[in-house]
């Protein structure tokens, strides 16, 4: 049994919360946040109630806890982490992973020199329709992939805390903190790119929203857009279309069934995907309910730990080179779309 505590009860916080109450294998027993009654409150909505603590020192010296699970603003992600590292405890920590190269670098190398186990909340490397996705490329069924490009569109995220999410020099803006979900699973699904040529919209909150090309040489063309630009009641997108040299594949979040394919000139059919009973999330913030597929991140890492073992998904070396891509985009974005190497 792995005792877990959430620092950060914000709107991953009191997903996160909901997800380890479903993992047979782990028990949530304490919560940090600087402000305790607005914690208390969250927890007073997905109905769990634990003791709160404003500071982890504090939350160390009174509870037996296994697992820190950070889920606190971008720029406080490496000093928690390697906070929880000198304490020995295994680290689960949300994207992105740090704001910097060097910070990660520098959590990772602690981790590995305490023997700390860690793993960084790249979710859509969990999420069903991508990881149904991934073994359809793999199948080769439609032939070679021609052609992927992404979208993760939203409004701007005015939930967070003091809105952090808005301040691009704590959250890195749309392109940090939004857009690496994709970054990240392109990069798990083909390999690092060459290069990456940005465009970008820049404003007071940092980069708002992100166009990108990869470089992967002649094939696979790939390309992908992210950001908080769209009306705040547009909700949230996530989408991507796939061509192959036989055939095509489409996801929408915003459709049912969510993802579609053909092979050979075939009417479309649906792509199958795992069906997660996760439920929703009861928490009256962010922009998306659905547990499932931080209830499948969340229970890999559990179950390594369980184990014994490292996690292999999601590893501090995977997360810390979206951050490397990422900020290689974003540079170019600079440039004014100028190609540069990563």
């Amino acid at each position: 049994m792995q005792k877990v505590a959430i620092i950060g009860m914000g709107f991953m916080g009191a997903m996160h919360a909901q997800c380890y109450r479903q993992i047979a294998s782990a028990q949530l027993v304490a919560f940090v946040d600087i402000d305790p009654a607005r914690a208390e409150k969250v927890c007073k909505e997905i109905g769990v109630k634990l003791p709160i603590y404003s500071d982890l020192k504090s939350l160390l010296a009174k509870e037996v806890v296994d697992v820190i699970d950070i889920c606190l603003p971008t720029d406080l992600h490496a000093k928690f982490a390697l906070e929880a590292i000198a304490a020995g405890k295994n680290v689960f920590c949300e994207k992105p992973f740090a704001l910097t190269v060097a910070d990660a670098k520098k959590v990772r190398d602690a981790a590995k020199k305490k023997n700390v186990k860690m793993q960084i909340g790249q979710v859509l490397r969990f999420w069903p329709e991508y990881t149904a996705f991934t073994a359809f490329v793999k199948s080769k069924k439609a032939g070679k992939l021609l052609s992927l490009t992404l979208q993760r569109r939203a409004g701007a995220p005015t939930y967070s805390s003091n809105q952090w999410l808005l301040n691009g020099k704590r959250s890195g803006g749309a392109a940090l903190d939004l857009h690496i979900h994709d970054t990240d699973y392109v990069i798990s699904l083909l390999g690092k790119p060459k290069a990456v040529s940005s465009r970008g919209t820049v404003d007071k909150r940092g980069m708002t929203h992100i166009f990108t090309t990869y470089d992967y040489g002649k094939s696979p063309v790939v390309q992908a857009e992210g950001g908080w630009n769209y009306p705040d009641t547009w909700g949230f997108q996530m989408a991507f279309q796939a061509i192959f040299e036989k055939g095509a594949v489409e996801m929408d979040s915003s459709k049912s069934p969510s993802m579609v394919y053909t092979i050979e000139g075939q009417p479309k059919k649906t792509l199958e995907v795992a069906e997660v009973k996760a439920g929703s999330s009861t928490a009256k913030t962010g922009n998306i309910s659905g547990l499932g597929g931080y209830l499948l991140e969340l229970e890999s890492f559990i179950q390594s730990l369980e184990k014994k073992k490292a996690p292999v998904i999601a590893t501090p070396d995977q997360g810390m080179e979206s951050v490397r891509v990422t900020l290689a985009e974003m540079k170019s974005v600079s440039l004014g779309g100028k190609s540069v190497k990563v």
